[in-house]
């Protein structure tokens, strides 16, 4: 049985977190005064290589790996993890020679590592390794060793990772991202990789919104009557009917709120040229929808028309918006 718990002090237990915390700190300060230019030669390994990076560690060093091969993917640099006690049964086959194995391993002699990295020898398949341990079996077979600095761990008896686990993150983020850099990746392109997310969404084309095949927007001529133009509008719900000019080019927009000042005058005779607003907010296809966004917030509008070639292709609402979870 284990002993019974001394009584709380948060002024100690407080102490205690922010000693790990600078512990972690100084790890990281180390970390970067040590950087040398392998960080750049492993990313050269990497944008040499047509296959996938293979990333795999045992242990904390796996949880890791899992979460590097993960910003790699999602950052244009094409990762998956692979524990590597299951590449010694089977799991080899997915070490193709145009792959690049990203090993990690504080001490640099996981066994479970050595049956990958001889793999690795024999068919030519470069190795880079994250360790503290440049001499180790790990650091002996990388092409590059991403070596880390030896710092105290915060576990108090030395054996949690903690201090080793932060530095191996902040050394897997740092070669994701001069990755990144590198390959030019792009805002848009990470939308692509993020679709799922408010990010994401928010990165995607006006275009990707609207989809192959958007409904037609609501339209009306500049001669349609008033109760034309109420029918186009119920019938379009979305709130809004554009407005076209002779040659079909977008004229105005008459929306819920301007039907509604309407009333206050002599609904006889009045058309869509009379009630529309001339000069309405507008976006292309291929703006972000953070634009449009940020277009319906800035100019309180409810309703905003999609434009090509002075053409209405699409009216967006900000309850879809709100729907979609594009606004929050």
């Amino acid at each position: 049985m284990t002993d019974p718990a001394p009584p709380a002090d948060p002024a100690a237990m407080t102490a205690r977190a922010r000693e790990v915390i600078q512990l972690n700190i100084v790890a990281l300060q180390a970390l970067e005064s040590g950087l040398d230019d392998g960080i750049a030669r492993a990313c050269e390994i990497i944008l040499s290589r047509p296959g996938y990076v293979v990333v795999t560690g045992m242990g904390k060093s796996g949880h890791i790996g899992g979460k590097i091969a993960a910003t790699l993917a999602s950052t244009g640099t094409n990762a998956f993890f692979v524990h590597p006690a299951e590449m010694s049964h089977g799991d080899l086959g997915m070490l193709r020679k145009d792959v690049t194995l990203l090993a990690i391993s504080n001490s640099g002699e996981s066994r479970e590592l050595r049956d990958p990295l001889i793999y690795c020898g024999r068919e030519g398949i470069p190795v880079i390794g994250l360790t503290q341990r440049p001499n180790s079996f790990l650091g002996r077979s990388s092409a590059v060793c991403l070596t880390m600095p030896q710092v105290a761990e915060a576990c108090p008896n030395g054996l949690a990772p903690t201090t080793s686990t932060l530095m191996t993150l902040a050394l897997g983020d740092a070669l994701a991202m001069v990755l990144m850099d590198r390959r030019g990746f792009t805002a848009e392109a990470f939308g692509l990789h993020h679709p799922g997310g408010k990010l994401g969404m928010s990165l995607q084309s006006v275009r990707d919104w609207m989809g192959d095949r958007p409904p037609a927007p609501a339209t009306v001529p500049l001669t349609a009557t008033f109760a034309e133009v109420v029918s186009a509008i119920t019938e379009g719900r979305k709130g809004a009917a554009a407005v076209l000019a002779d040659d079909g080019t977008l004229a105005g927009i008459v929306t819920d709120g301007d039907i509604r000042r309407a009333f206050s005058r002599d609904l006889a005779g009045l058309t869509a040229a009379d009630v529309m607003s001339p000069r309405p907010k507008v976006i292309g296809p291929d703006a972000r929808m953070s634009d449009a966004v940020d277009l319906m917030t800035q100019n309180r509008i409810a309703t905003l028309l999609v434009v090509e070639a002075d053409r209405p292709v699409a009216i967006v609402h900000i309850a879809e918006l709100m729907q979609a979870g594009y606004v929050g």
